[in-house]
C-alpha cells in the first residue's frame, strides 16, 4: 500500500478516535487526564482516551470479583468452547487486527499479522487445557490425600507496548482457562488491539466483568490495580524498574506473581556452526519489532575463527532491509516512540565513545517523519560495556569475540540477565552440554527464534519469576490445595 489513513484502519476495527475502557461488558470512559495515542511512523496523534484512574479500576476489579465464582466454579468444558470461540472471532478479524496492531505499535504488517495468528492460537492451546486441570491422589497410611488446582480470583495482567495482542492473549487464555477473572492494563502507548480484543471477548459471549480492559498509565491505572485489596495475583511484563516495584508491593500485599521483565540474551557461535542460519538470527533479533524484544538475542557471543565472515554476512543482509511505515509491509518499521528512538541514539554513541565499531553501512534514508533507526552492527564490543550489559530494546546488534568454548559459556552467564539463549553448532554433543551450562529460562539450538506457544518461557535473574506459555503456565495461574482423608483402621 503507498499510504493509509490512520482513520479508516480504525473504523475499520470498529473504533472511533476516542477509546474507551472495557468494563464488566460494556464500555466506559475514563476520568483521568488525556492520553493521545501516537503514530510511530509519523509522529502524530491519531486516537485518544482518558486515563483509567484509581476510581475505573476499582469498577473493573469489582466487577471481576463478582464473576469469579460463577467463571471459576463452572464447568472446564464451558470455558474451553468460550476460548475456542474468540479464537475464531480474532481468525475472522485478523486482517483489521493486524493493520491496528501495525498502525498501533509501528511494527511491518506482516509481523502484525503474525501475532495476531499467534494471539487465536493461545486461545485454542489454552481451550485444550480447560477441561483437564487435574490435580493428583496421594496414598496415605490408614487413608488418602489429593490435590486440587483452582484459581487464585482475580489476576492483575499489565502488558507492554511491544506485542499488544500477543502478549495479552498469552496470559489471559491461561488465567481464564484455569478459572481467574481478569483485569487487562495495556501500555498507554499502544492500547488499541487490547481494546478490540476485550470487545471481541465480550461478543464471543465472556461473561460480563470476566475480562476488563483499562487503558491508563503506570503510575496512575497500573498502581491501582496492582493495589487493590481484591486482585489476588498480578502478572507483569515490562522493565526490571518497574518490575521491582510491582514486586514491592506484592510482597507487602503477600500475593502471587508472574513477573517477566528484561532480557540482553546472548547466543553462541562457535566454529562449526551454520553460519549463514546464525547470521539470519543475528538480523532477525533486530529486525523483528525494531529489535523491541525482551528475548532477542543481541549478544552474539562469536568464536574468533568464524568472526569476520559472520560479521560479513550480516552486513550484507543489513544492506538489504528495508525502513518503512509499518502499514506498508517493510522489513523494519520505526520505534515506539520518540523517547524510545533517542535512548536507543544514546547508547549507540557511548559505544563508539567506548570503542565499539558500526560495521554495516547506516548511512541509508529513512523517512522523514517518525520515530525511525537504520540497524547498527556494532563490533570491538567488549562483554563489559554498557551495550552488552544493558537493554538497548531497540535495532542494535553487538558481536563479542572468544576463544573457546569455556569463555563464550562465561561470557554469555555474565550478565544480570538471563530469559533466553541461542547456539549455534553442528555438534549436539556440545549443544547439549553448553544449554547445561546456560543461566538462562529458555535455550534454543540451531534457530533463533524457535518455540511457539507451548513451550514455556521466562528468565533466570533479573528477567524475571514464573513461566508464560504451555501447560507451565496454567500452573503458574492455579494455586495448589491439598486434603487429606483419614478413613481409619479397617475392623473386619
Amino acid at each position: 500500500m503507498s499510504g493509509y489513513e490512520p482513520s479508516s484502519v480504525l473504523s475499520r476495527s470498529g473504533l472511533g478516535s476516542v477509546l474507551e475502557a472495557v468494563v464488566d461488558g460494556s464500555e466506559v470512559a475514563g476520568n483521568g487526564a488525556e492520553q493521545v495515542v501516537i503514530d510511530p511512523a509519523t509522529g502524530r496523534g491519531f486516537a485518544s482516551f482518558r486515563d483509567a484512574g484509581e476510581d475505573l479500576v476499582a469498577r473493573a476489579v469489582a466487577s471481576a470479583a463478582r464473576a469469579r465464582r460463577a467463571w471459576g466454579a463452572g464447568d472446564g468444558t464451558r470455558r474451553a468452547a468460550l476460548l475456542l470461540r474468540i479464537a475464531q472471532l480474532v481468525r475472522r478479524g485478523a486482517a483489521d487486527l493486524a493493520e491496528v496492531e501495525s498502525l498501533d505499535s509501528g511494527k511491518p504488517l506482516s509481523q502484525a499479522q503474525g501475532d495476531v495468528q499467534t494471539a487465536a492460537r493461545y486461545f485454542e492451546f489454552y481451550a485444550g487445557i480447560a477441561d483437564k486441570i487435574y490435580g493428583e491422589s496421594l496414598e496415605q497410611p490408614t487413608g488418602f490425600a489429593y490435590t486440587r488446582r483452582e484459581p487464585y480470583g482475580v489476576v492483575a495482567i499489565i502488558t507492554p507496548w511491544n506485542s499488544p495482542i500477543a502478549q495479552m492473549s498469552r496470559s489471559v487464555a491461561p488465567a481464564l482457562a484455569a478459572g481467574n477473572t481478569v483485569v487487562v492494563k495495556p501500555s498507554e502507548l499502544t492500547p488499541l488491539t487490547s481494546i478490540v480484543l476485550g470487545r471481541l471477548m465480550l461478543e464471543a459471549g465472556l461473561p460480563a466483568g470476566v475480562c476488563n480492559v483499562v487503558p491508563g498509565t503506570g503510575p496512575s491505572a497500573g498502581s491501582a490495580l496492582v493495589r487493590h485489596p481484591d486482585v489476588s495475583f498480578v502478572s507483569f511484563t515490562g522493565s526490571v524498574q518497574t518490575g521491582r516495584a510491582v514486586a514491592r508491593v506484592a510482597g507487602d500485599r503477600i500475593v502471587a506473581t508472574n513477573l517477566e521483565l528484561g532480557g540482553k540474551s546472548a547466543t553462541l557461535v562457535f566454529p562449526d556452526a551454520d553460519l549463514a542460519a546464525a547470521a539470519n538470527a543475528g538480523v532477525a533479533a533486530v529486525v523483528r519489532n525494531a529489535g523491541q524484544s525482551c528475548f532477542a538475542t543481541t549478544r552474539l557471543v562469536v568464536h574468533r575463527s568464524v568472526h569476520d565472515r559472520l560479521v560479513e554476512l550480516m552486513s550484507e543482509k543489513f544492506a538489504k532491509l528495508t525502513v518503512g511505515p509499518g502499514l506498508r509491509s517493510p522489513d523494519l518499521g520505526p520505534l515506539v516512540s520518540a523517547g524510545q528512538r533517542d535512548r536507543v541514539r544514546g547508547f549507540i554513541d557511548r559505544a563508539i565513545a567506548d570503542g565499539a565499531v558500526v560495521a554495516n553501512d547506516v548511512a541509508g534514508d529513512v523517512p522523514p517523519q517518525g520515530f525511525f533507526l537504520r540497524p547498527h552492527l556494532m563490533v570491538n564490543v567488549r562483554n563489559e560495556m554498557e551495550l552488552a550489559q544493558q537493554e538497548v530494546f531497540g535495532p542494535v546488534q553487538s558481536v563479542i569475540v572468544v576463544d573457546d568454548d569455556d569463555e563464550a559459556v562465561a561470557v554469555a552467564n555474565a550478565s544480570r540477565y538471563g530469559l533466553a539463549a541461542g547456539i549455534f553448532t553442528s555438534s549436539l554433543a556440545k549443544a547439549h552440554r553448553c544449554a547445561r551450562r546456560l543461566e538462562a529460562g529458555q535455550v534454543q539450538i540451531n534457530r533463533f527464534p524457535a518455540g511457539g506457544v507451548d513451550t514455556p518461557f521466562g528468565g533466570y535473574k533479573q528477567s524475571g519469576l514464573g513461566r508464560e506459555k504451555g501447560v507451565e503456565a496454567v500452573r503458574h495461574y492455579t494455586q495448589l490445595k491439598t486434603v487429606i482423608v483419614e478413613l481409619g483402621d479397617d475392623d473386619d
